[in-house]
């Protein structure tokens, strides 16, 4: 890989990491009183994009709720304010939601509507908890929000104990700062490998990738077979190349499957730079231009998406709700998609990993009704709740065993297959353990990881300064 001096030296990562210090810094002050942060933006997989390109069930919202047993009913008359994200296809089936359990508990519940861009969201709340306001007593929260909000958050590993051990354990270590639950888990995501079965078939192959060295020969093969055919522009593989939160989701989960750590781990030791990962990185830029188009380092979801959708795609990684967009009525490629875990790497021991998506709950600690507070989560993660949202939204479980709940299996045969991927198949960013700096770490890996894939550096050597940076990010936050 030839280095092109016109492009950014890894020496200018850096540099340029040096020149946020004093951003850092401010930060740091900005926190209490809700404002900065403007960089740090949602899952990697949009605003609850899950349920956002989902297909409704032709019911009436909320029609399928039970309601849990035990709730109490001592708090009637309680005002509660539940903040969620902005206005949209999930909104009719809150609404339902917090009307029944106003009515079952007495509780005098509504939900707000937050901003319509995740980055405004996140400003909106730490304004409004840095002014310690018991306006809103519950807010939606991103996965990548827990560190940066811990502080204003009730601990929930006592109240809602029981609770938290119905979750998958990757969400509630998420989700979890300091030995603080900040969140209860509620709509779960993670990264998927998306495939056309149709042609895997065609072409002799028995089942998706199991490692990448398998992705790399399917992908190649179908790719050349569908142009000879005719198809100039198919591609074998596309994914999220640009950079932005998407590279850094996709980057990790190359970098953690091939045993090459996590970014930074939960003990704040920067893992970055090592043999494994400096490979991960060089075997995703050999894809661009080969089984990936020159194109796919600007690349997000949607691009993918068009891509794939069109039939002009054998594999794609991307989000849990592009099973419900390719499967709608005019798609190309109806009835014939797949859906599989995303490779691990070749060597022995190596394991898929899927970065972690998704949204939790949280209470605020200057909330007056905190009891009514802590109910109204409790109610909204239960398994009946989360049953309902499967069936009537699409939206995914946090709880594992309504993954196998029969009325789940009748609505959608796509879900239950996502059960063992969120069974010790999820990595979380670090966004935890990097608290209100986990933008400046995102944004340098994905500045390194980017230059990487386009051919303006070496891997070990930009990994080397990466961690550099990395080092002196975590530094100042414990400084």
């Amino acid at each position: 890989m030839t280095h092109d001096a016109r492009q950014p030296t890894s020496r200018s990562i850096l540099a340029a990491a040096r020149q946020r210090l004093s951003r850092r810094a401010a930060v740091r002050g900005a926190i209490g009183l809700g404002i900065g942060l403007a960089g740090v933006g949602a899952s990697g997989s949009r605003q609850r994009v899950m349920a956002d390109q989902a297909t409704p069930g032709p019911v009436a919202p909320g029609s399928t709720i039970v309601v849990p047993p035990g709730l109490r009913t001592d708090l009637a008359g309680t005002p509660l304010n539940c903040q969620f994200g902005y206005r949209g296809p999930d909104t009719a089936f809150d609404d339902a939601a917090t009307r029944i359990f106003a009515e079952a508990t007495g509780i005098e519940a509504v939900h707000t509507i937050g901003d319509a861009s995740v980055t405004d969201q996140l400003t909106q709340i730490l304004t409004q908890l840095g002014a310690q306001t018991s306006d809103v007593d519950v807010y939606q929260i991103d996965v990548i929000w827990p560190g940066i909000i811990a502080e204003h958050a009730v601990d929930l590993s006592a109240s809602l104990a029981a609770q938290a051990k119905l979750m998958f354990p990757e969400a509630i270590a998420n989700d979890t700062v300091g030995g603080v639950l900040v969140g209860m888990p509620w709509i779960n995501g993670a990264g998927l490998l998306f495939y056309r079965t149709d042609l895997l078939e065609a072409y002799g192959f028995a089942a998706p990738p199991a490692t990448w060295s398998e992705l790399e020969t399917q992908a190649a093969a179908v790719q050349t077979g569908e142009r000879a055919a005719g198809a100039s522009d198919f591609q074998g593989f596309v994914w999220q190349g640009n950079a932005y939160e998407g590279l850094t989701c996709d980057a990790l989960e190359w970098q953690a499957s091939s045993g090459g750590g996590s970014i930074i781990e939960p003990d704040g030791t920067v893992s970055v730079d090592n043999e494994r990962a400096a490979a991960a990185m060089e075997r995703a830029a050999r894809w661009v231009g080969t089984i990936s188009p020159p194109g796919v380092t600007t690349y997000e979801e949607p691009d993918c998406l068009n891509l794939f959708a069109t039939g002009n795609a054998l594999f794609m990684r991307n989000w849990p709700y592009a099973w419900n967009a390719s499967q709608d009525v005019g798609s190309a490629i109806a009835g014939r998609v797949g859906v599989a875990a995303l490779p691990a790497g070749d060597e022995p021991g190596n394991h898929s990993a899927a970065a972690l998506g998704g949204f939790a709950l949280m209470v605020s600690r200057y909330s007056q009704h905190q009891d009514a507070a802590l109910e109204f989560v409790k109610y909204l993660t239960s398994p009946e709740l989360q049953r309902s949202y499967v069936i009537e939204r699409g939206n995914l479980p946090t709880i594992a065993s309504v993954y196998d709940d029969p009325a789940v299996a009748a609505a959608s045969e796509f879900v239950p297959r996502l059960r063992p991927i969120f069974e010790g198949g999820t990595v979380a960013r670090p966004s935890s353990v990097a608290g209100p700096f986990y933008n400046d770490v995102s944004v340098a890996y994905q500045a390194a990881v980017h230059q990487i894939l386009t051919g303006s550096l070496e891997a070990s050597p930009a990994l080397k300064d990466l961690a550099g940076e990395l080092e002196t990010i975590m530094a100042d936050l414990k400084g």
